[in-house]
């Protein structure tokens, strides 16, 4: 189903990968829009047992995209550097393929949660209040990977 990547020379590990992914702060979800136009969009995001987890509006695009077709696409670039001299560069990305689904109570909060210690870990008590006055206003998309592949030229 998934097709095994051209530059083999520059593939990774899933190990590696896993470590990009719990290693950056960003990363672009696609998805498809009603009139089958791809839709990317940056997010903040969690990456814990083999799924990524997302929040976001109660209402808008991404939701309608997911509520529409649950396959989705989630790529983070780690840190790059471009060689001029060697007309390359040297850079480490991961490509998720993968299920969306929206989260509900228990699931949801932990998520909100894994999101606050990652972005807010030194506001935990905060965070904790506006998560219980928010909670009906945000959604939480978990993402079960399906396939993920990672590339690096260090």
């Amino acid at each position: 189903m998934f097709k095994p990547m051209i530059r083999q020379d520059k593939e990774i590990s899933k190990e590696e990968a896993q470590k990009i992914l719990i290693n950056n702060e960003y990363g672009v979800l696609s998805t498809i829009n009603a009139e089958n136009y791809p839709y990317g969009v940056p997010v903040h995001y969690v990456f814990k047992d083999e799924a990524i987890y997302i929040h976001c509006a109660a209402e808008g695009q991404k939701l309608d995209c997911i509520r529409q077709n649950a396959k989705v696409s989630f790529c983070v670039v780690g840190p790059t550097e471009v060689l001029p001299d060697k007309f390359s560069a040297k850079y480490e990305s991961v490509i998720v393929f993968g299920k969306a689904k929206e989260l509900e109570g228990n699931a949801k909060h932990d998520a909100l949660v894994m999101i606050l210690k990652k972005y807010s870990s030194d506001y935990m008590h905060e965070g904790e209040e506006l998560i219980a006055k928010a909670k009906d206003e945000v959604v939480v998309i978990k993402i079960s990977i399906e396939h993920m592949s990672g590339k690096a030229r260090k």
